[in-house]
């Protein structure tokens, strides 16, 4: 097994979950947030898509999903087209608004998409290669991938507990 069929499958892994959390869920649902500052399930959907869309999009050197496919439009935030969700407090939160769960899901399945083309084309040797050497020690790419998808990972997580909440109290 490659290095990039590991890191493929574990962004499907956080696909899987992003689908099991979000579906069948009302916007108000999706917006619900536990003591009323919280971060809402469609929003940490949301923001970890847009994680993933850009920092793939920044280490492929191509324009990000949210903005080249219209996303930025569909959803209607207001945000910076930018805005990935980073450094938001509870008002940024409390104005995340979707029209449904599929809207979630139609983004995050085209950044998936988008991710398994740009991984899939690596070669292991890319993995090695600088893309933030302002760290000590630098962020490889392979260090870079693992990081979002570890970042993802743990804001499914938390969008799969608050679902448990909703559901289940």
């Amino acid at each position: 097994m490659r290095t990039t069929d590991v890191l493929i499958d574990a962004f499907g892994r956080v696909r899987d979950i992003v689908h099991l959390v979000v579906e069948d869920l009302t916007p108000a649902e999706l917006t619900f947030q536990v003591d009323g500052r919280a971060n809402s399930i469609g929003w940490l959907v949301w923001h970890l898509t847009r994680v993933q869309d850009d920092h793939v999009a920044d280490v492929a050197d191509i324009e990000q999903v949210w903005t080249a496919r219209g996303w930025t439009e569909r959803f209607a935030l207001p945000y910076q087209p930018g805005a990935t969700g980073y450094g938001h407090l509870s008002n940024d939160v409390d104005a995340f608004h979707v029209q449904a769960g599929e809207q979630l899901l139609g983004y995050h399945d085209a950044v998936y998409e988008q991710t398994v083309l740009y991984v899939n084309g690596l070669v292991e040797e890319d993995l090695d290669r600088v893309v933030d050497p302002s760290w000590n020690p630098p962020v490889t790419l392979g260090v870079r991938l693992v990081s979002v998808v570890a970042d993802d990972l743990q804001h499914a997580g938390q969008a799969a507990f608050v679902r448990g909440l909703l559901r289940h109290g």
